[in-house]
């Protein structure tokens, strides 16, 4: 009888135990994309699903059609799922699930990766710096102009500075080499003689000739 019931007991703990480890959820893996989310047209993608556990069997899906699924059983804690050949039509949002060898039910998804594909070979990344090397190129480009541009000024005005002021000293020393003559003096030439002869000779001249007349005889 006690054997019988601890058999029961034994039994209803195992099937509990059973019963708990398949409602048990499983922890939600990471999916990333090598080597970027944005891929050109025709090119390759390895999205790459990860978890903590081992010996697992990987899902890969895609949100916009539920009939893509991928499987990968691994050994160890990821899978890498290869995407090649990729046109326009493989973008969307993809995610990734696993399952344990005893478990028949998947984990939760993992978060949802955008995959873009552009149909040309520069893409929004390559002309965006495209325009941002543009852009660097003008500006340094402009400064380099406007550092030039003021000492061209500067030389330009002291060129100009000095020969105006070379230009009054000429004729500065001109005028004061060749004084101007005024009218009456060019006139009256001998009175220009008369006013350069010495007021002292005249004075001593007179002077002689006032003693000369006092001596002589009448």
């Amino acid at each position: 009888m006690i054997t019988g019931f601890l058999t029961l007991f034994c039994l209803g703990l195992c099937l509990g135990y059973e019963y708990e480890q398949k409602n048990e959820k499983l922890p939600k893996p990471s999916l990333n994309a090598l080597p970027g989310f944005m891929v050109e047209r025709g090119s390759n993608v390895t999205l790459k699903c990860q978890c903590k556990l081992q010996n697992v069997t990987f899902m890969l899906g895609k949100s916009q059609d539920s009939g893509y699924k991928q499987e990968r059983s691994s050994a160890g804690h990821d899978a890498e799922f290869l995407l090649t050949d990729l046109e326009p039509k493989d973008a969307g949002m993809y995610f990734c699930a696993y399952k344990t060898t005893g478990s028949h039910e998947w984990s939760e998804k993992s978060e949802h990766l955008q995959l873009v594909v552009t149909d040309d070979h520069d893409g929004p990344r390559a002309s965006s710096v495209k325009t941002d090397t543009r852009i660097i190129f003008v500006t340094t480009f402009s400064c380099l102009i406007i550092f030039l541009l003021f000492p061209s000024i500067f030389l330009i005005y002291k060129c100009t500075q000095y020969g105006s002021s070379h230009e009054e000293s000429t004729k500065r020393t001109r005028h004061s080499r060749f004084p101007k003559q005024e009218p009456s003096d060019l006139s009256n030439p001998e009175s220009v003689s008369l006013s350069t002869e010495d007021p002292q000779e005249e004075t001593y001249a007179d002077h002689q000739g006032t003693i000369g007349s006092s001596f002589c005889p009448h």
